[in-house]
Protein backbone atom coordinates (compact mmCIF):
# COMPACT_ATOMS: atom_id res chain seq x y z
CA UNK A 1 0.00 0.00 0.00
CA UNK A 2 1.06 3.61 -0.49
CA UNK A 3 2.44 5.46 2.50
CA UNK A 4 0.18 7.89 4.37
CA UNK A 5 2.01 10.86 2.85
CA UNK A 6 1.34 9.71 -0.72
CA UNK A 7 -1.31 12.32 -1.50
CA UNK A 8 -1.58 11.37 -5.18
CA UNK A 9 -1.87 7.90 -6.72
CA UNK A 10 -2.07 6.86 -10.36
CA UNK A 11 -4.80 4.90 -12.11
CA UNK A 12 -2.29 2.11 -12.76
CA UNK A 13 -1.42 1.91 -9.05
CA UNK A 14 -5.08 1.86 -8.00
CA UNK A 15 -5.93 -0.84 -10.54
CA UNK A 16 -3.06 -2.97 -9.24
CA UNK A 17 -4.20 -2.55 -5.63
CA UNK A 18 -7.80 -3.44 -6.45
CA UNK A 19 -6.55 -6.59 -8.21
CA UNK A 20 -4.63 -7.65 -5.09
CA UNK A 21 -6.93 -9.24 -2.52
CA UNK A 22 -4.76 -8.27 0.44
CA UNK A 23 -4.32 -4.64 -0.66
CA UNK A 24 -7.97 -4.25 -1.66
CA UNK A 25 -9.14 -5.31 1.79
CA UNK A 26 -7.84 -2.12 3.38
CA UNK A 27 -8.62 0.16 0.44
CA UNK A 28 -11.75 2.35 0.28
CA UNK A 29 -12.49 4.12 -3.01
CA UNK A 30 -14.79 7.14 -2.92
CA UNK A 31 -16.29 9.19 -5.75
CA UNK A 32 -16.46 12.82 -4.60
CA UNK A 33 -17.74 14.25 -7.88
CA UNK A 34 -19.53 17.58 -7.67
CA UNK A 35 -20.33 20.35 -10.13
CA UNK A 36 -20.76 24.08 -10.08
CA UNK A 37 -24.38 25.16 -9.42
CA UNK A 38 -24.90 26.21 -13.05
CA UNK A 39 -23.75 22.85 -14.49
CA UNK A 40 -26.80 20.66 -15.29
CA UNK A 41 -25.23 17.34 -14.30
CA UNK A 42 -26.19 14.88 -11.56
CA UNK A 43 -23.05 13.43 -9.95
CA UNK A 44 -24.90 10.67 -8.11
CA UNK A 45 -26.65 9.47 -11.27
CA UNK A 46 -23.36 9.53 -13.14
CA UNK A 47 -21.85 7.48 -10.31
CA UNK A 48 -24.59 4.86 -10.76
CA UNK A 49 -24.02 4.89 -14.53
CA UNK A 50 -20.26 4.28 -14.33
CA UNK A 51 -17.76 4.11 -11.47
CA UNK A 52 -14.50 2.57 -10.40
CA UNK A 53 -15.07 -0.92 -8.90
CA UNK A 54 -15.88 -1.01 -5.15
CA UNK A 55 -16.40 2.79 -5.07
CA UNK A 56 -19.00 4.50 -2.92
CA UNK A 57 -20.35 8.02 -3.36
CA UNK A 58 -18.96 10.69 -1.05
CA UNK A 59 -21.69 13.35 -1.00
CA UNK A 60 -20.08 16.42 0.55
CA UNK A 61 -22.76 18.69 -0.88
CA UNK A 62 -25.60 17.27 1.20
CA UNK A 63 -24.98 14.16 3.25
CA UNK A 64 -21.50 14.87 4.63
CA UNK A 65 -21.98 18.59 5.25
CA UNK A 66 -22.97 20.84 8.12
CA UNK A 67 -26.77 21.12 8.43
CA UNK A 68 -28.66 24.32 9.22
CA UNK A 69 -26.49 26.75 7.29
CA UNK A 70 -27.13 28.86 4.21
CA UNK A 71 -23.55 28.30 3.04
CA UNK A 72 -22.87 25.44 0.61
CA UNK A 73 -21.17 22.19 1.71
CA UNK A 74 -19.64 23.45 4.95
CA UNK A 75 -17.43 21.01 6.87
CA UNK A 76 -19.62 19.03 9.29
CA UNK A 77 -18.89 18.28 12.92
CA UNK A 78 -16.51 15.45 13.74
CA UNK A 79 -19.51 13.49 15.03
CA UNK A 80 -21.47 13.78 11.78
CA UNK A 81 -18.38 13.09 9.68
CA UNK A 82 -17.65 9.97 11.75
CA UNK A 83 -21.20 8.71 11.38
CA UNK A 84 -21.46 9.23 7.62
CA UNK A 85 -17.96 8.06 6.72
CA UNK A 86 -18.30 4.89 8.78
CA UNK A 87 -21.39 4.08 6.68
CA UNK A 88 -19.11 4.06 3.64
CA UNK A 89 -17.07 1.26 5.17
CA UNK A 90 -14.12 3.42 6.19
CA UNK A 91 -11.99 2.15 9.08
CA UNK A 92 -9.32 3.99 11.03
CA UNK A 93 -6.67 1.97 9.18
CA UNK A 94 -8.25 2.33 5.71
CA UNK A 95 -6.35 3.84 2.82
CA UNK A 96 -8.96 6.12 1.27
CA UNK A 97 -8.59 6.96 -2.42
CA UNK A 98 -10.83 9.74 -3.72
CA UNK A 99 -11.59 10.58 -7.33
CA UNK A 100 -13.97 12.74 -9.35
CA UNK A 101 -15.44 12.62 -12.84
CA UNK A 102 -13.69 15.76 -14.09
CA UNK A 103 -10.15 14.60 -13.45
CA UNK A 104 -9.10 16.99 -10.70
CA UNK A 105 -11.85 19.24 -9.45
CA UNK A 106 -13.84 18.17 -6.39
CA UNK A 107 -11.82 15.15 -5.19
CA UNK A 108 -9.32 17.40 -3.36
CA UNK A 109 -12.23 18.70 -1.28
CA UNK A 110 -12.79 15.17 -0.01
CA UNK A 111 -9.05 14.78 0.60
CA UNK A 112 -8.99 17.98 2.65
CA UNK A 113 -12.05 16.92 4.68
CA UNK A 114 -10.35 13.68 5.68
CA UNK A 115 -7.16 15.55 6.58
CA UNK A 116 -9.15 18.03 8.69
CA UNK A 117 -10.79 15.08 10.42
CA UNK A 118 -7.49 13.49 11.38
CA UNK A 119 -7.13 10.81 8.69
CA UNK A 120 -3.75 11.06 6.95
CA UNK A 121 -3.98 7.88 4.88
CA UNK A 122 -5.95 9.53 2.08
CA UNK A 123 -4.99 10.00 -1.55
CA UNK A 124 -6.47 11.59 -4.66
CA UNK A 125 -6.57 9.69 -7.95
CA UNK A 126 -4.45 11.60 -10.45
CA UNK A 127 -6.61 12.31 -13.49
CA UNK A 128 -9.71 10.91 -11.81
CA UNK A 129 -12.31 8.86 -13.62
CA UNK A 130 -11.23 10.14 -17.09
CA UNK A 131 -7.74 8.69 -16.53
CA UNK A 132 -9.25 5.41 -15.32
CA UNK A 133 -11.49 5.14 -18.38
CA UNK A 134 -8.70 6.16 -20.76
CA UNK A 135 -6.57 3.30 -19.41
CA UNK A 136 -9.38 0.84 -20.19
CA UNK A 137 -9.74 -0.46 -16.65
CA UNK A 138 -12.91 -2.22 -15.45
CA UNK A 139 -15.94 -0.27 -14.26
CA UNK A 140 -19.16 -1.00 -12.40
CA UNK A 141 -22.72 0.23 -12.85
CA UNK A 142 -25.87 0.25 -10.77
CA UNK A 143 -26.42 0.98 -7.09
CA UNK A 144 -23.45 -0.38 -5.09
CA UNK A 145 -23.82 -2.94 -2.36
CA UNK A 146 -23.93 -1.52 1.15
CA UNK A 147 -20.78 -1.90 3.18
CA UNK A 148 -20.33 -3.14 6.68
CA UNK A 149 -20.14 -0.14 9.03
CA UNK A 150 -16.52 0.89 9.50
CA UNK A 151 -14.86 1.81 12.77
CA UNK A 152 -13.71 5.23 11.56
CA UNK A 153 -13.54 7.91 14.25
CA UNK A 154 -12.80 11.52 13.30
CA UNK A 155 -10.28 13.59 15.25
CA UNK A 156 -10.83 17.21 14.22
CA UNK A 157 -7.69 19.22 13.41
CA UNK A 158 -8.45 22.94 13.67
CA UNK A 159 -5.21 23.94 11.92
CA UNK A 160 -6.64 22.72 8.61
CA UNK A 161 -9.66 25.07 8.79
CA UNK A 162 -10.24 28.76 9.44
CA UNK A 163 -13.47 30.71 9.88
CA UNK A 164 -14.28 34.19 8.60
CA UNK A 165 -13.97 36.09 11.88
CA UNK A 166 -10.60 34.56 12.70
CA UNK A 167 -9.34 35.23 9.18
CA UNK A 168 -10.58 38.82 9.32
CA UNK A 169 -8.45 39.40 12.42
CA UNK A 170 -5.37 38.06 10.65
CA UNK A 171 -5.55 39.96 7.34
CA UNK A 172 -2.43 41.99 8.20
CA UNK A 173 -0.51 39.09 9.76
CA UNK A 174 2.72 38.65 7.78
CA UNK A 175 3.03 35.06 9.02
CA UNK A 176 0.19 34.07 6.70
CA UNK A 177 -0.54 34.43 3.01
CA UNK A 178 -4.09 34.26 1.69
CA UNK A 179 -4.25 32.77 -1.80
CA UNK A 180 -7.45 32.93 -3.87
CA UNK A 181 -8.21 30.10 -6.31
CA UNK A 182 -10.93 31.92 -8.28
CA UNK A 183 -10.33 33.08 -11.86
CA UNK A 184 -8.37 36.34 -12.13
CA UNK A 185 -11.36 38.27 -13.51
CA UNK A 186 -13.32 37.51 -10.35
CA UNK A 187 -10.38 38.33 -8.09
CA UNK A 188 -9.98 41.69 -9.84
CA UNK A 189 -13.77 42.33 -9.88
CA UNK A 190 -13.86 42.81 -13.65
CA UNK A 191 -16.83 40.42 -13.78
CA UNK A 192 -19.72 39.85 -11.38
CA UNK A 193 -19.72 36.90 -9.02
CA UNK A 194 -21.80 33.97 -10.33
CA UNK A 195 -23.65 33.68 -7.02
CA UNK A 196 -26.37 36.30 -6.66
CA UNK A 197 -25.90 38.88 -3.92
CA UNK A 198 -22.14 38.63 -3.54
CA UNK A 199 -19.82 41.60 -3.77
CA UNK A 200 -16.99 41.43 -6.29
CA UNK A 201 -13.31 41.68 -5.46
CA UNK A 202 -10.93 40.01 -3.02
CA UNK A 203 -9.70 40.11 0.57
CA UNK A 204 -7.07 42.65 1.61
CA UNK A 205 -3.53 41.30 1.10
CA UNK A 206 -4.79 38.21 -0.75
CA UNK A 207 -2.96 37.02 -3.85
CA UNK A 208 -4.41 35.34 -6.91
CA UNK A 209 -3.59 31.82 -8.08
CA UNK A 210 -6.41 30.49 -10.31
CA UNK A 211 -6.67 26.74 -9.76
CA UNK A 212 -6.58 26.06 -13.50
CA UNK A 213 -2.96 27.22 -13.61
CA UNK A 214 -1.96 24.17 -11.58
CA UNK A 215 -3.64 21.62 -13.85
CA UNK A 216 -3.32 20.19 -17.32
CA UNK A 217 -5.91 17.70 -18.63
CA UNK A 218 -7.09 16.76 -15.15
CA UNK A 219 -3.59 16.20 -13.78
CA UNK A 220 -1.35 18.47 -11.72
CA UNK A 221 1.53 20.10 -13.54
CA UNK A 222 4.98 18.78 -12.46
CA UNK A 223 5.90 19.33 -8.81
CA UNK A 224 8.71 21.74 -9.68
CA UNK A 225 6.19 23.99 -11.45
CA UNK A 226 3.86 23.81 -8.46
CA UNK A 227 6.74 24.81 -6.21
CA UNK A 228 7.55 27.78 -8.43
CA UNK A 229 3.93 28.95 -8.27
CA UNK A 230 3.85 28.97 -4.47
CA UNK A 231 7.36 30.37 -4.09
CA UNK A 232 6.36 33.31 -6.30
CA UNK A 233 3.50 34.20 -3.96
CA UNK A 234 4.72 33.33 -0.49
CA UNK A 235 7.69 32.63 1.74
CA UNK A 236 8.46 29.02 2.62
CA UNK A 237 7.69 29.50 6.32
CA UNK A 238 4.31 31.23 5.84
CA UNK A 239 1.03 29.53 6.63
CA UNK A 240 -0.98 29.39 3.42
CA UNK A 241 -4.71 30.07 3.70
CA UNK A 242 -6.70 29.14 0.61
CA UNK A 243 -10.03 30.60 -0.46
CA UNK A 244 -12.21 30.29 -3.57
CA UNK A 245 -15.90 30.61 -4.43
CA UNK A 246 -17.32 28.11 -1.96
CA UNK A 247 -14.45 26.05 -0.59
CA UNK A 248 -14.01 23.44 -3.34
CA UNK A 249 -11.25 24.68 -5.64
CA UNK A 250 -9.36 26.12 -2.66
CA UNK A 251 -8.71 22.47 -1.79
CA UNK A 252 -7.01 21.95 -5.17
CA UNK A 253 -4.52 24.61 -4.09
CA UNK A 254 -4.15 23.03 -0.65
CA UNK A 255 -3.33 19.66 -2.19
CA UNK A 256 -0.96 21.23 -4.70
CA UNK A 257 0.81 23.10 -1.89
CA UNK A 258 1.33 19.84 -0.01
CA UNK A 259 2.66 18.19 -3.15
CA UNK A 260 5.14 21.05 -3.50
CA UNK A 261 6.43 20.55 0.03
CA UNK A 262 4.40 23.12 1.97
CA UNK A 263 2.98 21.72 5.19
CA UNK A 264 1.22 24.74 6.69
CA UNK A 265 -1.99 24.64 4.66
CA UNK A 266 -5.42 25.83 5.76
CA UNK A 267 -8.71 26.27 3.88
CA UNK A 268 -11.18 29.06 4.54
CA UNK A 269 -14.29 26.92 4.36
CA UNK A 270 -16.88 29.66 3.85
CA UNK A 271 -14.79 31.26 1.10
CA UNK A 272 -16.34 33.97 -1.10
CA UNK A 273 -19.87 32.61 -0.64
CA UNK A 274 -19.57 33.85 2.95
CA UNK A 275 -17.07 36.72 2.70
CA UNK A 276 -18.65 38.36 -0.32
CA UNK A 277 -22.12 38.27 1.23
CA UNK A 278 -21.30 39.96 4.55
CA UNK A 279 -20.60 43.69 4.61
CA UNK A 280 -18.59 43.43 7.83
CA UNK A 281 -15.73 41.76 5.94
CA UNK A 282 -13.53 44.13 3.90
CA UNK A 283 -13.26 43.80 0.13
CA UNK A 284 -10.66 45.20 -2.27
CA UNK A 285 -11.51 45.85 -5.92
Amino acid sequence: MASPVNNIVSAAWLNQQLSNTLSAASLVVLDASAFMPDVPRDPQQEFIDVRIPTAHFFDFNHQIAAPNTDLPHMLPSAELFTQEVAKLGVNNDSHVVIYDSQGMFSAPRGWWMFKAMGHDNVSVLDGGLPAWLAAGYATQTGVPMTNAIGDFSAKYRPNWVIDADTLCQRLDDTRIQIIDARPTVRFLATVKEPRVGLRSGHMPNAKSLPFGELLTDGHFVPVEQLKQKFDALSAAEQQLIFSCGSGVTACILALAAQLSGRDKVTVYDGSWAEWGANEKYPVVK
